[in-house]
């Protein structure tokens, strides 16, 4: 896949230019259009009803941490219309994109009329959506996803249905965070899950940490439980797996996401294995004029040295900014990721970037490990918090190929410091020689990531 825009002349003015999705990626890029070009028409067409706002916070509001959905909402749709003269528009569907022509289709659902758009560029940057497998029993009520607002709403509505017992399908992100808020509201969770581990973006002896946490917290864990369908007269009483049944009077469905791509299906826009689109650099798709930036594209994997699949808002919000950039002609590419990602659960926080044990075997990629216990601070300072930190390196080179921490304080700031030495392929080595900040309240003399670096073989 080329880069068209290299062709193209910066301060190009007049494009009419078509956004499908109004939030972080497709904002993102609306922002940098309108800072960087002038004289272009910007269209954004969003499905729901809502603009830019914090989908990573809907649990914390569910918890009661934050005080309403409403603070999470960056930018209405109000807000970039009359401030930013962006054409925002809500309840507009995309159901086909015609690339010979240049047209988008779909449907306004506040009038029930079809509408067409035509653009000179075009950037998908659509999302993904909840997957819901097709379980026996799925439509009951009282059985939910968690992505949207709206999601977030009624499953706050639902709690106060004299709901006590809340089965979570699923151990990732959303399945964890979820579980934390939950029993900080006072309902019994179970977290139910066809493989034997939570959180299986780390390595087993970490993932054993988070089981321990859970435990500690009153949760129940059904591992290795693959879920055949509910049953209920009406309101969903029971999860239904292969080892049992599970008394449930809510169930949160937190199973994965799956790429909004299906109506590229006759454009012949080049896909990955999961129906994300394949994009260059410069948030390009393989069809000239269309871009594509967020949790329907795809992201390069600096560590892996190939495209992944890593939806996150971080991702979305560069790849967009980088989209819209490109669009108006101010050439900039992506630089990829190295798979970051931080999580609280609980009294643990558990940070992790690069690649895990796990994935190194699969990338074919000779590794060694290493893994101690330490503490955030100064041992005669704070000898409470015990500090678990892994890390992952090329048997070879030494370079370093990732790294987990999970711990009570300290692990954001040691994961950054990680994430920094994989963008610049440094080698365990290195990390030891790095001027890290130390006084007894924050460290040792030596950061605990050094400690492991220097027991690296």
């Amino acid at each position: 896949m080329g880069f068209w825009g290299i062709t193209k002349e910066k301060g190009v003015m007049n494009l009419k230019i078509v956004i499908i999705g109004g939030d972080a990626a497709g904002m993102s890029a609306a922002m940098q259009m309108v800072r960087n070009s002038e004289g272009n028409e910007v269209v954004t067409l969003e499905r729901g009803e809502i603009y830019s706002y914090g989908q990573c916070g809907l649990p914390y509001v569910i918890g009661g941490e934050v005080d309403s959905t409403d603070d999470l909402i960056a930018r209405t749709p109000e807000t970039f219309r009359e401030k930013y003269g962006i054409d925002a528009r809500v309840l507009h569907e995309v159901t086909r994109v015609d690339c010979d022509h240049k047209i988008v289709h779909g449907i306004d659902h506040a009038s029930g009329e079809e509408f067409e758009e035509r653009y000179d560029r075009l950037l998908v940057a659509t999302g993904a959506d909840p997957i819901m497998p097709p379980w026996e029993g799925k439509h009951l009520d009282g059985i939910f996803p968690l992505k949207t607002i709206p999601d977030a709403e009624t499953i706050i509505e639902d709690l106060n249905k004299d709901v006590q017992d809340v089965a979570i399908i699923g151990g990732g992100y959303i399945g964890l965070e979820m579980a934390e808020n939950l029993v900080n509201i006072g309902k019994n969770v179970r977290i139910i899950d066809r493989g034997a581990q939570l959180a299986k973006i780390f390595d087993e002896e970490m993932g054993e940490l988070v089981h321990q946490e859970a435990k500690r917290n009153g949760m129940e864990l059904s591992l290795g439980d693959s879920v055949e369908g509910f049953e209920g007269e009406g309101r969903v009483e029971c999860v239904v797996t292969d080892k049992g049944r599970y008394p449930a009077d809510q169930v949160l469905v937190a199973v994965g996401v799956t790429p909004n791509t299906s109506f590229l299906e006759d454009t012949g826009i080049y896909k990955s294995y999961n129906d994300a689109i394949q994009v260059n650099g410069f948030m390009e798709t393989s069809i000239m004029d269309i871009y594509a930036a967020g949790d329907c594209a795809t992201q390069y994997h600096r560590i892996k040295e190939r495209h992944d699949y890593i939806p996150l808002g971080t991702h979305a919000n560069k790849q967009g900014q980088i989209a819209g950039l490109n669009i108006v002609n101010e050439h900039k590419s992506f630089q990829g990721i190295v798979g970051t990602s931080i999580l609280k659960f609980f009294d643990l926080t558990l940070g992790r970037t690069g690649i895990s044990s796990r994935e190194a075997e699969q990338e074919g990629i000779p590794y060694k490990t290493v893994a101690i216990k330490s503490t955030h601070a100064a041992g005669y300072y704070s000898k409470e918090g015990t500090m678990n930190v892994k890390l992952i390196y090329h048997e070879k080179t030494r370079t370093l190929l990732g790294g987990q921490i999970i711990g009570k304080e300290g692990v954001d700031k040691r994961i950054d410091v990680l994430a920094t030495a994989l963008y610049h392929q440094m080698s365990v080595d290195q990390l030891i020689e790095l001027d890290l900040a130390y006084a007894p309240p924050y460290n040792s003399v030596w950061d605990p990531i050094q400690q492991a670096a220097r027991k690296a073989k």
